[in-house]
């Protein structure tokens, strides 16, 4: 039988020692029809093993649902991955963080009153055991034991970094092995003393996360486990990039020279990222370190893969230093093509309130509900309420994330959670008021996982609280037939003229089929495009980021449907398909 164990200083597979040359790849972060060209490209830049974390959310978007299909078939993907004569290592959390949407932890866990995440609480470890009871079969009959690619389980991610709990995490190993994993069990936690004491258990093999000073972080390491191979399960080559920040670049050339003295050192390495993708949908997160920062659509992440799968300068930079220390394929991979260009004409305009119908149904409140009393996870939510002439004002607790407010259609201003912006005056007369609140990615990292979305804290007026309010949670996640027929009946606008939102705008191109494209935006303010129904996500003026990928599986050659929401005003209701990506300003 195939073995996989810890030696004294080194990986041993089937007794021989390993070097595990690593590189995270997310499927979830990448079209399923990519999935073999971009584990193709690990191999030929050296990697003998592709990392991906497992996104508990992705699987279960909704309590009693678990989905291992399509683009969630983490099955598939591994068995690529053993196609390519890969091995793998599989982080299943059930706390990830990845700059993913809550971590990775699903809305509806966290909005259960009785939960206490990431801790030793009844309510919590049931659920994460439902979760493993669907989720690691799958993984343990891949395992190198059975015949498979998965080397290594992680339990947890960086706990050190959140909590000191060692019976959580024994709680974990145990359900981790009942459930029939037998390889060797992880845990990484960033280079820092009392991160590294507080997230391991003597039970398990310690790994260490950092960017930089190699030699100094390895050592580090060392003295918190005397034995046992090194290795560095993050080695951050490249940062991501939040909304209204600039583009994070890592130089290539000190990102090989801190490789190389990592491989030189003997240790094993896992690249973050190989590959960094993209954050669709709505499935970004976002930091809380005092303000809230949401992430960007991109997560090219300055990887050596390039979002579109182009290998880059520190593709070939990685490559050669790799090639110092383990067998290097001699292929390596082509230029892509440059994506082809065009202008995309969207000529029929729905304003977002004509839609509204067929996007969701309205609910009756006695007070002011969170999203996560609505059951809407991810998204937007359109609150409507009545205000007189004598409220004036609108004042709310707190904003989660970011609102658009209007009197009959007409805009009012915006609240918003990174600038402070909790009120704003009202004009002086009766109406129906309108708050457009989207929720811009729950937070992922630090004590502020967890917290409900929406309008907190309650509203008021200059004269009284507004407490009876209507709800629609806003289905977005897919141009769906309703919203389709409706766009196929509007009107047709000269796309010359400027667009005032919030509306739908929408139109055909004709393109190269099957090709990677960019979609830029420039004269757009703030929403969200849909490519033959497929949410690409979201674009800001705000930048860095000013194009979106768009994956050419999604294309066909002819008459491909543009849909853009757009939540301000633009300046002509017109896109374009650009050869390659524009990812912002760096900083200086």
């Amino acid at each position: 039988m195939p073995t996989f164990e810890i030696g004294d200083r080194d990986f041993l597979l089937d007794g021989r020692p390993l070097q595990v040359i690593s590189g995270a790849l997310h499927y979830f972060r990448v079209h399923p029809a990519q999935w073999a060209d971009r584990i193709r490209k690990a191999r030929l830049m050296g990697l003998n093993t592709v990392e991906t974390y497992v996104a508990w959310n992705v699987h279960a978007p909704q309590r009693g649902r678990f989905d291992l299909d399509g683009p969630r078939d983490l099955g598939r993907f591994l068995d690529l991955v053993a196609a390519e004569g890969l091995h793998a290592i599989v982080r299943p959390g059930p706390y990830i963080c990845a700059e993913w949407d809550g971590g990775g932890l699903p809305g509806w866990l966290l909005a259960d009153p009785e939960v206490r995440v990431r801790r030793h609480e009844p309510h919590y470890l049931a659920a994460v055991e439902q979760y493993y009871d669907q989720l690691l079969p799958l993984v343990a009959k891949r395992q190198v034991t059975r015949g498979g690619p998965v080397l290594a389980v992680q339990v947890e991610n960086e706990y050190g970094a959140y909590g000191d709990d060692p019976e959580y995490l024994r709680a974990l190993v145990a359900m981790v092995r009942d459930r029939g994993i037998e390889v060797p069990l992880l845990t990484c936690d960033q280079a820092d003393d009392a991160m590294q004491a507080r997230g391991g258990l003597p039970e398990l093999h310690r790994t260490v996360t950092f960017g930089s000073r190699a030699v100094e972080r390895l050592e580090l390491l060392r003295r918190h486990q005397p034995t046992g191979p090194l290795m560095c399960m993050e080695f951050w080559n490249g940062w991501f990039d939040s909304w209204g920040g600039h583009h994070h670049v890592a130089p290539a050339e000190t990102n090989a020279g801190d490789l190389d003295d990592l491989l030189a050192a003997g240790a094993s390495v896992n690249l973050y990222m190989f590959h960094g993708g993209t954050n669709a949908g709505f499935t970004n997160g976002a930091n809380d370190k005092g303000t809230y920062a949401p992430i960007t659509t991109s997560y090219d992440y300055d990887a050596p893969l390039a979002e579109d799968g182009s290998p880059t300068p520190k593709y070939h930079a990685m490559r050669e230093v790799i090639a110092r220390h383990a067998p290097v394929p001699d292929e390596v991979p082509a230029e892509r093509a440059p994506a082809p260009e065009a202008v995309v004409e969207l000529r029929r305009r729905l304003p977002l309130a004509a839609a509204v119908p067929v996007l969701g149904e309205a609910k009756a409140w006695d007070h002011l509900p969170t999203t996560d009393e609505l059951g809407q996870w991810t998204g937007f939510t359109l609150y409507r309420t009545s205000v007189t002439a004598q409220d004036r004002v609108l004042v709310v607790g707190e904003v989660r994330d970011r609102a658009v407010v209007a009197l009959d259609g007409e805009p009012v201003g915006v609240l918003s959670r990174s600038e402070g912006a909790r009120a704003l005056p009202l004009p002086a007369r009766a109406g129906e008021l309108t708050v457009l609140l989207e929720d811009q990615g729950r937070v992922g990292y630090g004590p502020r996982i967890g917290e409900p979305k929406g309008l907190i804290g309650g509203a008021r007026t200059a004269a009284r609280e507004l407490t009876a309010w209507e709800t629609v949670g806003l289905r977005l996640d897919a141009v769906d037939a309703g919203l389709a027929e409706l766009l196929d009946a509007a009107p047709e606008v000269d796309p010359e003229l400027p667009v005032a939102g919030p509306a739908f705008l929408a139109g055909t191109v004709d393109t190269v089929a099957g090709a990677d494209h960019f979609l830029r935006l420039d004269g757009c303010s703030k929403g969200l495009v849909w490519v033959n129904g497929h949410l690409l996500g979201r674009y800001w003026s705000a930048g860095p980021t000013r194009t979106l990928y768009v994956p050419g599986p999604l294309l066909r050659a002819e008459r491909n449907e543009v849909v853009v929401l757009e939540l301000h005003a633009a300046a002509a209701a017109r896109v374009a398909f650009v050869a390659g990506p524009d990812l912002g300003h760096t900083e200086s």
